[in-house]
Parts: structure tokens; sequence; C-alpha cells
């Protein structure tokens, strides 16, 4: 296969040319117009790498799309699956929560369904995108350690992230915040609240530390990449570091942004929150981020088009240097260096052809083809 007249958008600039597709792998490129019979024409639109996404709990929306409500596995997985084409999203690193969960059970109880979907509709081959799993861990909880052991076996898992929400801790530094989400997410009285969090507090002194070094040392073992989750402060940081952590995950703070960037961890923020122009729940908006220089990955998180939107805004936006060549590489190349696969997140020779094409009108972003291994699939 032959893809013409694009702008390649390659790891150090944007060429116009052609790119010549076989066995699924890139074979070559070329500076020039193919004149070949039945090559697939551009029409001028960005040939990009496909997008790779490290943290999404968008699946979960399609299991359980009303409380109470419980959607057939394979039909959730397909709904979810196309979404993510759609977006532009090739690699995706569907995320699912073990640990203590307070939203009525349905995490917890959709975890092995999830699981068992994603690796079986990967063996049966009817996936479009790639998909393999994030864990996150809730720590300050018992069976924490015992659920992600599990997990850590399946070759689809490629990434693990350490989080703690329980008061005082990284997100809730704040306990005015803590109250705040809990009673707004859950109806709690206020009575209710002062005791959950007291119960977190034990549970978190009791489990987070000791699950924390488990559960990182388990990784290192098995050679699982390892992310901090709300890092706010500074010695937050140089104890993920410590542990041999290489992704920040949504930092609060730019203290905390800055000192992961300092020390090598790549600081991966809310795509969202770049196409909002802040963050939801008042930490520190990304942009400002990408203007000092410390943004290293972004991340779809809950709405799977804001990774494509995001790379666009990054690139236009004039309180930083990036530009499209090094904006795309925040949802591509950086997030396959994060994770150790070098057979994807760029245009280069010998690569997966894992590829969309991306026009612009009136500054929206949208894709009009995606191939996965050379294989169109939207």
């Amino acid at each position: 296969m032959i893809i013409t007249n694009v702008k390649l958008v390659l790891e150090d600039e944007v060429v116009r040319g052609s790119l010549e597709v076989e066995n699924g792998v890139i074979r070559t490129m070329s500076d020039s117009t193919s004149q070949v019979a039945g090559a697939v024409d551009g029409n001028g639109a960005w040939l990009m790498p496909g997008l790779i996404e490290l943290h999404t709990d968008n699946l979960e929306k399609y299991f359980t799309p009303r409380p109470k409500v419980n959607w057939p596995e394979f039909s959730a997985m397909a709904a979810h699956d196309t979404q993510l084409i759609g977006a532009g999203i090739t690699t995706v690193l569907d995320a699912v929560a073990v640990g203590d969960v307070r939203d009525g059970g349905h995490r917890q109880d959709n975890l092995d369904r999830m699981i068992n979907t994603i690796v079986q509709s990967g063996k049966r081959g009817v996936n479009r995108a790639d998909h393999l799993l994030h864990i996150r861990c809730e720590l300050p909880h018992e069976s924490t350690v015992d659920l992600v052991s599990h997990f850590l076996d399946l070759e689809q898992t490629r990434m693990v992230s350490l989080m703690d929400h329980s008061p005082g801790q990284r997100q809730f530094v704040n306990l005015e915040k803590y109250y705040e989400y809990y009673q707004g997410k859950y109806g709690m009285s206020d009575s209710d609240m002062q005791a959950f969090e007291l119960e977190q507090r034990k549970q978190s002194e009791k489990w987070s530390a000791i699950n924390r070094q488990k559960i990182a040392d388990l990784c290192h073992q098995k050679q699982i990449s390892a992310a901090s989750h709300d890092d706010a402060t500074r010695e937050h940081v140089e104890e993920s570091h410590s542990l041999g952590l290489v992704l920040a995950e949504f930092p609060t703070t730019v203290d905390a942004a800055v000192r992961s960037h300092e020390l090598g961890m790549k600081v991966l923020m809310g795509a969202p929150n770049i196409v909002r122009g802040g963050s939801h729940s008042g930490n520190v908006a990304a942009h400002e981020l990408a203007s000092l220089g410390v943004l290293d990955v972004l991340s779809s998180d809950y709405f799977p088009a804001s990774l494509l939107d995001a790379v666009f805004k990054v690139a236009e936006d004039e309180r930083n240097h990036f530009d499209l060549v090094t904006a795309t590489r925040l949802a591509t190349l950086n997030a396959a260096d994060a994770l150790g696969m070098q057979d994807r997140g760029k245009i280069e020779e010998g690569r997966r052809a894992d590829l969309i094409l991306v026009s612009q009108a009136n500054n929206q972003p949208y894709v009009q083809q995606a191939w996965t291994q050379g294989n169109r699939v939207f």
C-alpha cells in the first residue's frame, strides 16, 4: 500500500510526500508524490503516527452506561474500540482500578469482566486498536497487592499506577477539596463524611506505604512501567522517583511537575485540561507546564477525542515552544518510550504502520482514515 500527497509528520520535521507499507510495517518514505496506480491520495492532509493512549477509563462507560445497567461485554468493547479509533487512537492502555472503591461497587464488579473482555477480544482479532492494560492501584486497601499480583502476569499489562486518594494525600492535601469531592459525588452527610475520612486515614496509615513499596518492587521484577499519581509536593515526587517510577501522572502543582521532569520522570497530563484551558478540579493547568517545558505526555483520560484536539492546541499555543512535530510526540513517541515500546510511536522505516490521516477545518482536527499494522480500520 502507498499513501501519497500527504504531509508526513516525522520525528523531527514535516515533509510533503509519500509512504509505502508492506507486511504491516513502514517500508519506505519519499519526499515526492507517487504516480503508482491505486495509491491512496491523502489530498494534502497530515499523515501522523497513530496516537498512543496510556490512561483512559472510557471502557467503564460502556460496561455500565447507567447505574445498575451492565451492558453485554463484547458489545461494550466494540463500541469503546470504535470510539477510540475514530479519535485517532491506535494503541490504548485501558485503565482498570483495583482496591477499595466508593462508587456503588461497579468498578470492582466489572474488573474481571473488563479484563477478560480486553484479553479475549484481542485474541479473537476483532479490535481495531491495539488494546493493552493499565492497572490502577488504590493503595490504602488490604486487597490491593493480591489483586494486582494476579494481573501482572498478563502479557497485556504494560503499566501500573500507584494511587492514594485518602485525606491529606496527593490530590487531597487540601481537606476542603476532599470533602467537596466525596460529598458531591456520593451525597454523604457531614457525619457520614467524618466517619469516612477517619476510616480512610486509618487504611492509608496501615496499607499505603507497604503496598506502594511492594507493588513498585513487583513492577521492577516483571519489567512493567510504573507511574505515580497526583503527586503534589517535591517530597511526593522524590519518594516516587526513589521507587523507580518512570511516569508522573497528573501532578497537581507546578513544583511537583518540575521536580518530576528534573528527575527524568515523564510528566503526563490530561488532554481535557488542555482543551478546556485548565483543570476541572482546580489543579495546575497543563498549558502552564507546556510553557515551562515540563509536559511530556498527554492522555485523553475521560474523553478520547481530546487527545488529538490537545495535540493541535498545544502546537498552536503561542505561550509555549511546541510546534506540530513536538506536540505530536506528546501523544505518540513519548508515550511509547515510557513503556519501552520500540515498534511504534513514530513514522520511521521498520516501525508498525499505525497511522492516521488528519485534516483540519475551522481549527478543528478530524481523523479521515486510520490504519493499524497497515490495515485500514477507519
